[in-house]
C-alpha cells in the first residue's frame, strides 16, 4: 500500500499535538561579567532621603559634650572694674582691641621680638700658603709686619717672605702691609723637565673655582736657573693651559690683557720645580692712591717705609726730610703717625675671586676706618731748594688730606736747621750720571758732611743712595750699611750717628 492509499488520522480538536506547539528561540550563552551586570541592574534604587531624615543622622553623628558648668556669680568689688563673674570672657587674641573715648578702636601690640645676633661661623678655616714679595733688604722688617699680622710659619727668602695662615689674613696683609709689594696665593707646585710638564701643572688647577670665564688675565714668569729656553714660550703655555680648563669646565675662555688685567697669575721657576701663584694685590701695594705728582726721582712707598722701620723712628720724635720732593717719607710718616691703614684708599684683586667673603672684608675694612686717629699737627718736617718739588708734595698732601700734619718750607740744603733738639733725619739724594752732575756732587757731599756734624748733633741721619763716591766724600762715618734696592737699582742705606765733636 502506498501513501497515497493510508488511511487519513481523526482529528482530535481538544488536544495538541508536539508538532502544533510554537517554537521559540534559545537564548544566547552569556559570560559572567554580563550575568553580574544584569543582577546589579535588578536591585531596587534607594529613595532620597527626606531633609529631616538627613538632620537626624547628622546630629547622630556629632559627638556628645557636656554643656559647661555654670559657676557661681560672685559679686564684684566695688572700685575695682572688675566685671562680675558669668559674664563672658574677651578670646586672648594677639592683637586685642580696646574702646577709646569717642568710640575709637586702639590696637594695643605685642613688642617686637629682639634680634638675634648673627651667629659666628665656628667651622675651622682652611689655611693657605701666601708668598709676599718686597724690595730687597727688607726682609727682615717684613716678617716682623706679618708675624704682627697673625702670620704662622714666617720664612724669609731673598726678596719676599713666605707664610701661611687663612684667606682673612690675605685681606689683612693687603689692607695694613707698608712693606709688601704684592701677596702671592700658592694654588700650584711640582717638578719639571719641560714644557709640557708646566702646561699639565697649570692644567691641574681648578682656575674656574677661583674666578670667572668673563675675567681677563695676564702671566708673568719669572725663572732662576731654569733650563728652558724660551720664557715667552712658557708664559704661553701656562696660559694656554689655563684657558683650556676653562673650556673643559664651563666652554668658556678667560681673554687676556697685559695691561690691566683683572686677574695676575704668576709663575716662578727653578732649575727642576715650579711654582704657581695667583696675585691677591692686583696693581703693586706701594700704589697707595695718595701721590699725584711724582718728583724727579722718585722712591716707592714701601721703600720709603722700610727705611722709617730700620732707621727705628716712632711717631712723636720728630722726623726731617731736607730734600722731600714730591713728600714720600712725609707722607708715610703721617700714615705711620695716624694709624691710617695703607690699602684703605684702593682696591685689590682678591674683590674680584670668587672665593671672597665680602663680610669679613668690609668688618676688616670698617675696623681699620674707625681706627685711624684724627689728623692734627705733627713733628714732621720737610724742604727742598725747589719750588716746583715743594708744590708736588703740597699737592700730594692736600690730596691724601695730610697737609695739615706736616711743615713744608724752602730751604737750601747747606743752610738748613734742625727743627728740634734731636730726632731723624732722612733723605735721597739726587746721584750723578752725567760727568757734570758727578763733579756738582763731588763737591757737594763734603759740605754736606760739615752741616750734619755742626748742626743736626743728637740726630741720627739716614740717607739711601746709589752713588759709590758719597761715603768717601761725606767725611763722616756709617755706623751701619744696608743694601737695598729702589725698584732695579742697587742702593745703600747709610746710618750716621751725630754726635756733637766726633765724627770729624
Amino acid at each position: 500500500m502506498t501513501d497515497k492509499t493510508k488511511p487519513r488520522s481523526k482529528l482530535s480538536l481538544g488536544k495538541k499535538t508536539e508538532e502544533d506547539k510554537p517554537r521559540t528561540a534559545k537564548p544566547p550563552a552569556t559570560s559572567r561579567r554580563v550575568n553580574i551586570e544584569r543582577d546589579r541592574s535588578k536591585k531596587p534604587v534607594a529613595k532620597p532621603a527626606s531633609e529631616d531624615a538627613w538632620k537626624e543622622k547628622r546630629a547622630s553623628a556629632e559627638p556628645k559634650t557636656r554643656p559647661p558648668r555654670a559657676r557661681p556669680a560672685q559679686p564684684a568689688k566695688e572700685g575695682s572694674g572688675q566685671k562680675p563673674a558669668g559674664t563672658t570672657r574677651q578670646r586672648p587674641d594677639r592683637m586685642k582691641e580696646e574702646r577709646r573715648e569717642g568710640g575709637e578702636t586702639r590696637r594695643r601690640e605685642r613688642p617686637a621680638a629682639e634680634r638675634k645676633p648673627e651667629r659666628l661661623d665656628t667651622r675651622p678655616q682652611r689655611i693657605e700658603q701666601f708668598f709676599a714679595t718686597c724690595p730687597r733688604g727688607l726682609e727682615n722688617v717684613l716678617a716682623e709686619e706679618l708675624h704682627a699680622l697673625g702670620a704662622e710659619d714666617v720664612q724669609k727668602t731673598g726678596g719676599g717672605v713666605g707664610f701661611f695662615g687663612p684667606m682673612a689674613l690675605c685681606y689683612a696683609a693687603n689692607l695694613h702691609s707698608r712693606l709688601a709689594t704684592r701677596i702671592l696665593l700658592r694654588v700650584s707646585a711640582g717638578k719639571y723637565q719641560n714644557e709640557e710638564d708646566v702646561y699639565q701643572g697649570a692644567l691641574a688647577v681648578f682656575w674656574h673655582k677661583w674666578f670667572e670665564a668673563s675675567r681677563t688675565i695676564a702671566v708673568k714668569v719669572v725663572a732662576q736657573d731654569s733650563q728652558l729656553k724660551s720664557l715667552n714660550f712658557i708664559t704661553l703655555k701656562i696660559k694656554d693651559a689655563i684657558c683650556d680648563r676653562f673650556r673643559e669646565e664651563s666652554g668658556l675662555r678667560p681673554s687676556v690683557q697685559t695691561l690691566h688685567p683683572d686677574i695676575r697669575i704668576h709663575a716662578f721657576l727653578t732649575r727642576d720645580r715650579y711654582t704657581l701663584y695667583l696675585d691677591t694685590s692686583g696693581e703693586s701695594l706701594y700704589k697707595r692712591g695718595l701721590r699725584k705728582q711724582a718728583g724727579i726721582a722718585p722712591i716707592n712707598e714701601n721703600l720709603a717705609a722700610g727705611i722709617l722701620k730700620l732707621s727705628g723712628w716712632k711717631p712723636g720724635e720728630a722726623l726731617y726730610d731736607p730734600m722731600c720732593g714730591s713728600g714720600t717719607f712725609l707722607l708715610e710718616a703721617a700714615q705711620m703717625a695716624l694709624n691710617i691703614a695703607p690699602g684703605l684708599g684702593r682696591d685689590f684683586a682678591f674683590e674680584r675671586m670668587l672665593r671672597m667673603d665680602a663680610k669679613v672684608w668690609q668688618r676688616m675694612k670698617a675696623e681699620a676706618q674707625a681706627a685711624c686717629r684724627p689728623v692734627r699737627s705733627l713733628p714732621i718736617f720737610g724742604s727742598d731748594v725747589m719750588g716746583r718739588s715743594l708744590r708736588d708734595a703740597d699737592s700730594n698732601l692736600k690730596a691724601a688730606g695730610l697737609r695739615e700734619a706736616v711743615t713744608l718750607s724752602k730751604a737750601d740744603i747747606l743752610e738748613i736747621s734742625p727743627p728740634a733738639e734731636s730726632g731723624v733725619l732722612v733723605m735721597n739724594p739726587p746721584y750723578g750720571v752725567r760727568l757734570g752732575e758727578e763733579e756738582e756732587l763731588a763737591a757737594l757731599y763734603p759740605k754736606l758732611g760739615d752741616v750734619l756734624k755742626q748742626n743736626f748733633a743728637n740726630w741720627r741721619a739716614y740717607i739711601i743712595s746709589a752713588d759709590a763716591n758719597l761715603p768717601r766724600l761725606i767725611h763722616l762715618s756709617a755706623s751701619k750699611k744696608t743694601p737695598l734696592f729702589n725698584g732695579a737699582l742697587e742702593c745703600r742705606l747709610y746710618e750716621y750717628k751725630l754726635v756733637e765733636g766726633s765724627n770729624r
